[in-house]
């Protein structure tokens, strides 16, 4: 009786065990523990790491705010209606290209990422509260690791 590789490799396949799947759930956990701390401000967490960017890098395009924060051009555009309708962020032509649109952080949507940032430290703090705090530093650097580009 010859046995088949493809077959045994597929057995042994568990989809609970890959990356993938790990990393979502990781992730998914996250997510919850952020909408359950996050407070009043009601934001999600894209929404934060938005406004996050345009407070780092200032008034940026919908492309250079993909670029900042890894989510994709049509989710982004949804977060800047959603901030935008809060009076959080406003949206100017770009002067040099006025096919382009420049989001900005407003005061209110400088207050309320001021205000959640120690929130969000405790979210980052209870989302790594099972890991040691070598391991923390593992998890982080592998996650780094995993995301870097390669140098040509």
């Amino acid at each position: 009786m010859s046995t088949d590789n493809t077959s045994n490799n597929n057995q042994d396949y568990t989809f609970s065990e890959q990356v993938g799947h790990l990393l979502r759930k990781a992730y998914q956990r996250h997510l919850a523990i952020f909408q359950q701390n996050v407070g009043e401000s009601q934001l999600t967490a894209v929404q934060f790491v938005t406004l996050c960017a345009l407070r780092d890098h200032g008034p940026s395009s919908q492309t250079e705010l993909v670029r900042a924060t890894a989510v994709d051009q049509a989710t982004i555009r949804g977060i800047v209606e959603r901030l935008k309708a809060r009076d959080l962020i406003s949206l100017e032509p770009d002067l040099q290209d006025g096919r382009k649109v420049i989001c900005s952080l407003t005061a209110s949507g400088l207050t309320l990422v001021q205000d959640t940032v120690p929130r969000a430290a405790r979210i980052t703090e209870i989302t790594l509260s099972k890991l040691n705090p070598a391991e923390r530093v593992a998890m982080l650097y592998l996650l780094r690791k995993l995301i870097d580009e390669p140098e040509d």
